[in-house]
């Protein structure tokens, strides 16, 4: 699932891409003067969440169309966007003109799915072919309809600080980081076998906190909380269980540094040497860099990003941009969604928030393959390149109703008892059990 990142403006590269898209007409999926739209001046209402990259992407839209202007809110993370949309679906009203929607509770968008419009109504089988297949399946429903644009994939790398590794004298050239993770063959085991001798060699903590690990984990199974028919997949899960064990095991052994999921003392914690390895999918990236600066750090402080990921292949998060049937411009909402996830557009996203495109054309862009903001920031390393290669092997995997809740609710708790010492690995599983059976078995 997505959490919180920090809104940041585009790079020059990728605004020039996408405003040069604007001045061509080619939105990438209608304008104004499509079929059904209006050229009446109206405001057409937006929510995202975390750091998506659109604010200037807004602003070339309006200069575009001079009759819509777009009222944007955006919340701090995919969970507290989720409680939005579901009070506000309930309510029957409140719910914008585009509302973004995250992997990890599109299945309990899909139970309400005729609450939203079938874009195939409003151009999607006209740029269907523009996504990864897999993206335009998550946002089909049973019957066939499309209920949303898709924005970025989450592939994961790993970012590591390179003076803290020097100073545990560990190599801190990105190849050989990758090298001495395991390479292609990277395990969990080799991840934290490096672990302890950072640890040992420091005293200090390998990785922030344990649920980011967990969630990956989770994420690289062909069946995570959930199998395919829809059935939960947890009690009784051999495989997630020994990874749990890992996990605990490793964390109990000082390998955490037991900080709060996206509070690290207004980025202090990055700048520190409070830790020194973090997991990144793409659009992670931008929240390393946002933390950083605002804790007054810079490129100086030595982050860098490797092409390698304990346990092989792994997505974590990726977005949708949905037209619920609430919205009064379904047409003018849907060019705007299709506008947003438009080659250019997903490419200059990706220069600030490093929210790595689902759009096949935009992964190649030199806007994402190239030199931008983030790329800079962690040491030049080439950040979209290495996503490229850590996006094979990914595949998505079914999320059920609860798979957000599973996450945050069920094992969040026991992550902070393994975390805190208040309890041992096999006494945190149990405690998480109890409440899966509580919140989501018997609720």
């Amino acid at each position: 699932m997505k959490f919180s990142r920090r809104t940041k403006g585009l790079a020059a590269v990728a605004s020039a891409a996408a405003f040069a898209l604007l001045a061509t007409g080619c939105s990438g999926g209608g304008s104004s003067t499509a079929a059904g739209s209006s050229t009446d001046p109206i405001t057409l209402t937006v929510t995202t969440f975390n750091t998506m990259g659109y604010d200037d992407l807004y602003k070339q839209y309006e200069a575009a169309h001079p009759n819509i202007t777009i009222k944007a809110t955006n919340i701090d993370t995919g969970d507290n966007a989720k409680t939005d949309w579901q009070t506000k679906q309930a309510a029957g009203a409140g719910l914008p003109d585009v509302q973004a929607v995250e992997e990890g509770w599109l299945s309990a968008v899909m139970q309400v799915s005729d609450q939203f419009n079938d874009l195939s109504q409003y151009g999607a089988n006209d740029i269907k072919d523009r996504w990864v297949d897999w993206k335009l399946k998550q946002a089909t429903d049973s019957n066939g309809r499309i209920i949303g644009y898709g924005s970025d994939i989450g592939p994961e790398g790993l970012c590591y600080n390179s003076a803290a590794f020097a100073a545990a004298g560990l190599p801190t050239d990105r190849d050989a980081v990758a090298t001495l993770f395991g390479g292609d063959n990277a395990t969990w085991d080799d991840y934290f076998a490096v672990g302890q001798k950072y640890h040992a060699a420091t005293g200090k903590a390998f990785y922030d906190q344990s649920g980011f690990l967990w969630n990956a984990m989770v994420n690289q199974q062909k069946e995570g909380y959930y199998k395919t028919d829809g059935s939960l997949n947890v009690d009784g899960n051999a495989d997630l269980k020994a990874l749990w064990g890992k996990l605990s095991t490793a964390t109990t052994s000082g390998l955490s540094a037991n900080q709060t999921a996206w509070d690290w003392g207004k980025g202090k914690a990055f700048t520190d040497g409070t830790f020194s390895t973090f997991v990144c999918p793409g659009w992670m990236l931008g929240v390393v860099k946002g933390q950083v600066t605002s804790a007054g750090g810079s490129a100086a402080t030595g982050w860098d990003f490797a092409n390698v990921f304990p346990g092989g292949a792994a997505n974590w998060g990726g977005s949708f941009l949905t037209v619920p049937t609430q919205s009064k411009h379904p047409q003018e909402a849907a060019d705007l969604a299709a506008f947003l996830t438009s080659a250019d557009s997903e490419a200059a996203a990706f220069g600030v928030a490093g929210t790595f495109p689902s759009v096949t054309a935009a992964q190649t862009s030199p806007a994402v393959t190239g030199t931008n903001d983030l790329s800079t920031f962690f040491n030049n390393a080439p950040v979209g390149q290495i996503l490229a290669d850590r996006s094979k092997g990914v595949v998505a995997q079914y999320k059920g109703p609860d798979d957000s809740v599973i996450q945050s609710q069920v094992f969040g708790p026991s992550i902070q008892e393994i975390d805190s010492g208040k309890a041992d690995g096999p006494t945190a599983w149990n405690n998480a059990i109890t409440l899966l059976n509580q919140l989501v078995v018997n609720k």
